[in-house]
Parts: structure tokens; C-alpha cells; sequence
């Protein structure tokens, strides 16, 4: 990608973020970045799954963990780092009486003013793993 080109991508999208910031609450730029943080294994959760019914605690997850519910198939996806590039994804099924909630440990450090942005360029580019015949 030549320079002109990044250059004028990089401008569009700061005035797409400014567009949107001039229209958000502190609030929402805070919650927003948080996640972004959260997403990226930047920020420790517990997530605790629950019976309501029996108020009792079924699953208890604590670490770098990221959130995503999967309403069509009633579930909650976690993923977790454990390691340097090492991650461990969980499936919990959720219920009428089956339900979560998601605690953060520590307070982190966000702007109220900026969205944050995150280029990932081995996004652009994935990882490709071809598989081989085993013809013989």
C-alpha cells in the first residue's frame, strides 16, 4: 500500500472516530475502550456462571479473558490467555435458570475522550496452514 493511500485511510478513520466520539458520553468511549481492552487480554475478569434458581455457583472462570454471547446457540464463549501465545476457549450453555456475570479485577486506565483504535496486520494477512494428502 503506497503512502498516499495509507495516509488518506488513517484520515478517514480519524474523522470516522471523531464523528463518533462528538456524539458519545464519557461513558460510552470509557465502556468502549475497556472492552477493546478486555478484548485484547489486557484487562482480568472472574466470570461466574450461575443457577438462579438455586442461587448456587456452577463454574468460575478468572484470568485475561474475553466475552462473547452466542444468542442463537444459547451459550457464552470465553477466551482466555494462559501463556505467551498459549489461549484456552470455553462454551457455557445458558438457560432460563442458567445465567453469568462478568466482574473486572482492577480498575484500568482509558481515555473518555478518544476511541481507541487497533490495527492488526496479521489480520490482513492471516496465518494459512495447508493440510497435505496422505496418499501412499
Amino acid at each position: 500500500m503506497n503512502r498516499k493511500k495509507t495516509v488518506a485511510i488513517a484520515g478517514s478513520l480519524a474523522m470516522l472516530t471523531f464523528g463518533v466520539a462528538a456524539c458519545s458520553s464519557d461513558a460510552d468511549v470509557a465502556s468502549s475502550n475497556l472492552s477493546k481492552d478486555a478484548d485484547n487480554f489486557k484487562i482480568n475478569r472472574r466470570i461466574v456462571m450461575f443457577n438462579g434458581i438455586t442461587d448456587k455457583y456452577l463454574m468460575v472462570i478468572e484470568g485475561l479473558c474475553s466475552i462473547a454471547v452466542d444468542s442463537e446457540e444459547s451459550q457464552l464463549e470465553v477466551t482466555c490467555k494462559v501463556g505467551p501465545g498459549e489461549y484456552k476457549k470455553h462454551f457455557l450453555g445458558l438457560s432460563d435458570n442458567v445465567s453469568y456475570f462478568v466482574e473486572q479485577g482492577e480498575a484500568a486506565k482509558v481515555s473518555v475522550t478518544q476511541y481507541k483504535v487497533i490495527f492488526k496486520p496479521s489480520v490482513i494477512v492471516p496465518d494459512i496452514d495447508f493440510k497435505g494428502s496422505s496418499e501412499g
